[in-house]
């Protein structure tokens, strides 16, 4: 960790607000060098992997097709042969996620290679990218189908549910790594455009298929990560209907559905898990807020006329992220041990607010975390790709 005084603290939030942040800062820079070159050397030895190279006998799509099975359901000790039952907060372990990992070591892959061309210049770092790219949604033997109707499936219930486009959450990183490297000269104009593509596609299947609809109108953090992966791939995409319709939403429905007066959200502290609920949801919030904003519409600012916005929700998280034994509830059910790490909601908000706490909880933090289930609900692994 590089040591810092509060004042130089100060000086590197007001130069954030500078354009070109993410290549100018040089503190930033400096905190997440040794990450970045870490995962970039792993990542430069990794061949792709996509969801062909997995199947399942309990899929019923395609080799083409994402599948994933819901996370907290289990064979009924009463029959055993018969549909699942649920158990909230516990994941099954039988479970098949190797889509689901192929897509997280995807979105590592892309993300660190990106961060590093980004501190480097090195073109290498683009051309390895670019065989990842290619190979999920360009090569018709390999690429995954632009949908998502076997995710989080349930044996004997369901074949899929919109509850299961949560898992797409680590594509933004993706869509976002292809707009860092779009310019170098090591980028394949062609693929580029066949990679817009095919995130139009799925846009267009989050929008209109009832999958879709079903995620959009979830009360808490899906309905949430519906709005984040939208606004990610839209800005790919320059569908600038959809970035409006994502910044209105979270005006007029995120914060009046989710969030309470004092900034905490009801639905997630109900939940088994919710102080791991509560950090996801606020990084969702908090990344929807780095996206969308602009200097005419600022969603860092904004506040409903009852004064709930993602200021308050980071106030009233952030002394239990500082210090968690001031936790109020029950120890998550499991991986309570495990969090917090490095919350991209510490960073994207110490630079909006100019709040060196903030900034310096997030320099402490854990920035390598390997344990999977953190890892899959920490899709923001890279925020100097960011800005």
């Amino acid at each position: 960790m590089i040591p810092f005084g509060r004042f130089w603290i100060l000086l590197i939030l007001v130069s954030a607000a500078a354009p070109g942040f993410g290549q100018l800062n040089p503190t930033l820079r400096a905190t997440l060098k040794p990450y970045i070159r870490t995962e970039a050397r792993w990542a430069m030895q990794q061949q792709p992997v996509t969801v062909t190279a997995h199947t399942s006998a309990r899929s019923a799509g395609g080799v083409h097709d994402f599948f994933s099975e819901g996370d907290y359901w289990w064979p009924d000790p009463a029959n055993p042969q018969g549909p699942y039952i649920q158990r909230d907060g516990m994941t099954n372990p039988d479970n098949f996620v190797a889509h689901r990992q192929a897509m997280i070591r995807f979105s590592r892959v892309v993300g660190a290679l990106a961060s590093a061309y980004r501190l480097t210049g090195r073109e290498a770092y683009v051309r390895h990218a670019f065989r990842h790219l290619n190979a999920w949604f360009v090569d018709t033997a390999t690429r995954m189908n632009p949908s998502l109707l076997y995710a989080q499936a349930i044996k004997g219930r369901h074949t899929g549910r919109g509850i299961g486009i949560i898992d797409t959450i680590h594509l933004m990183e993706v869509a976002q790594a292809v707009q860092v490297m779009e310019s170098a000269k090591s980028a394949d104009r062609q693929m580029v455009a066949a990679i817009r593509q095919w995130f139009a596609d799925y846009l267009d299947w989050l929008t209109t298929h009832p999958y879709g609809a079903d995620e959009m109108n979830a009360k808490n953090n899906h309905g949430t990560c519906w709005v984040m992966q939208v606004a990610a791939f839209a800005r790919l995409t320059r569908n600038d209907s959809l970035l409006a319709f994502c910044r209105n939403r979270y005006k007029t429905v995120l914060l009046s559905d989710q969030m309470a007066a004092d900034g905490s959200f009801p639905l997630e502290l109900r939940r088994t898990k919710p102080y791991g609920y509560s950090l996801f949801n606020l990084d969702a919030m908090a990344t929807i807020c780095q996206i969308l904003s602009t200097p005419t519409d600022n969603l860092w600012t904004y506040q409903t006329p009852d004064g709930r916005g993602i200021r308050q929700g980071i106030r009233y998280l952030y002394p239990y992220v500082a210090d968690k034994t001031t936790w109020p509830l029950k120890p998550d059910v499991m991986y309570w041990n495990d969090w917090p790490v490095a919350q991209p909601f510490l960073v994207f908000g110490a630079v909006a607010f100019n709040e060196p706490r903030w900034l310096e909880t997030w320099q402490k933090a854990n920035h390598s975390p390997e344990v999977e289930e953190v890892i899959r609900n920490l899709p923001i692994r890279n925020p100097i790709i960011w800005y």
